[in-house]
């Protein structure tokens, strides 16, 4: 075992800075389209009414998750014959690909169809990476924690994207002070992802530099792609009890983050309010993931992945139809807050435990395919709750699809038991 020195220490700190910045910037551009939807709807899918534009928008959004799937399966066994850096650095440029188009294509109004349809392919192939950059990262920070520490260094995956909601959030308030609304609609909401290419070329030196984890370096064996499909079949159950794990994190994080800006409006709320309450519950996300993923090596997965689903279920819809009553600024931080302490604090848990349950020979692959399958349905959480607000009229609904998903991933904290190692 190699000594706990400060050189290692700074060493492992080193790592983690750079396999969580690709991390960063895969989410902060998810998170720029979801709070700059009703804006990227107007210029690239125009519709007869605002609310027909915005579904739009947001299907599109959810559409990208429907390649990580895929993208599990395909980068995933790549990442588990040729290594963790090998995998990083392709989800990166994949990534990068998608965020340029994005940034870079003409309105509806220059190209015509050609635009949706440009904007529709860039966010597939962001879906097809991001499908596997979850995992990749998740299973390197697990294959390099210290014993003991695996649940604090994990967490570590989660925090970089509140980084990236905290950064996206904070641009979009300070275009808010800057341009008119008008503009920012026009072409501002493009400042932010033309930002993210810009710093493209730093993110692709720092994993440059990122080193091969030991526990793979040590392995004598590395499955082919067949192979790796192999296990990933025969471990289908602990996939399977895996994405019904991950639907708790996905739909709750998508809700509290990417669509705040989108719900505030609805809830005729101001836009920069609603930014500035999207930035808090990053923060309040970054503080809590480290925390909770500490608590989680020393008490174990279970009781805090249960304990906070419980809670969800009981707390969720009363606290939106508490908020939906009488909407207010106070009132949205409240609520979004206390549901930022339950993801952050399932999360910290629920990410570990994944990394745990998944056979070890397509650790990334099976990794990637769970949270992918779940992510698939999560990610179009923007689209669904503001379908069945629109459909009932009932702006409480979001309550309502978190309650259900919460608990789905409780019978699944329960039935995961059977696969975890050791105490939980």
């Amino acid at each position: 075992m190699t000594a706990d020195t400060p050189a290692r220490r700074a060493g492992l700190a080193k790592d983690v800075l750079n396999v969580a910045s690709g991390n960063f910037v895969e989410m902060y551009d998810f998170m720029v389209f979801g709070y700059f939807a009703s804006a990227i709807g107007a210029a690239y899918f125009p519709g007869s009414s605002d609310i027909g534009t915005l579904l739009k928008a947001l299907a599109t959004f959810g559409v990208g998750f429907l390649m990580r799937p895929l993208g599990a399966i395909v980068l995933g066994a790549y990442t588990d014959h040729h290594g963790r850096r090998a995998g990083l650095l392709l989800t990166l440029a994949l990534m990068s690909i998608g965020i340029i188009t994005i940034a870079f294509t003409p309105g509806y109004v220059a190209i015509g169809l050609a635009a949706p349809l440009i904007v529709l392919l860039g966010r597939l192939l962001q879906g097809f990476s991001a499908g596997a950059e979850l995992g990749n990262v998740s299973v390197y920070l697990a294959e390099i924690a210290p014993p003991g520490r695996k649940g604090f260094f994990v967490s570590w995956q989660s925090a970089s994207q509140q980084v990236a909601v905290v950064v996206a959030a904070s641009i979009g308030v300070l275009l808010g002070l800057l341009l008119a609304p008008d503009r920012l609609d026009a072409w501002g909401w493009r400042v932010p992802l033309g930002i993210g290419c810009l710093i493209l070329p730093l993110l692709f030196l720092m994993r440059r530099h990122l080193r091969e984890s030991d526990a793979f370096e040590a392995r004598e064996y590395r499955p082919s792609p067949t192979e790796i499909g192999r296990h990933l079949w025969t471990a289908r159950g602990r996939v399977l009890t895996g994405m019904a794990l991950v639907l708790m994190t996905t739909v709750s994080f998508y809700m509290i983050t990417a669509y705040t800006p989108t719900f505030g409006k609805l809830l005729h709320l101001p836009d920069r309010a609603n930014l500035l309450i999207t930035a808090l519950v990053g923060a309040s996300n970054l503080i809590w993931l480290p925390l909770m993923g500490s608590l989680s090596d020393r008490i174990g997965r279970l009781p805090i992945l249960i304990g906070c689903t419980v809670l969800a279920i009981l707390t969720a819809y009363p606290a939106m139809l508490w908020l939906a009553a009488e909407p207010s600024v106070a009132k949205l931080l409240i609520v979004e807050l206390w549901l930022s302490a339950l993801y952050a604090s399932y999360n910290s848990a629920m990410v570990v435990h994944l990394t745990e349950i998944v056979p070890e020979e397509a650790g990334a692959s099976g990794f990637s395919l769970a949270y992918s399958l779940a992510t698939a349905v999560g990610g179009f959480t923007p689209f669904i709750v503001t379908a069945l607000i629109s459909a009932t009229g009932n702006h409480a609904m979001p309550g309502a699809w978190l309650t259900l998903i919460a608990a789905i991933s409780l019978i699944a904290a329960v039935f995961s038991r059977r696969y975890a190692p050791g105490p939980q």
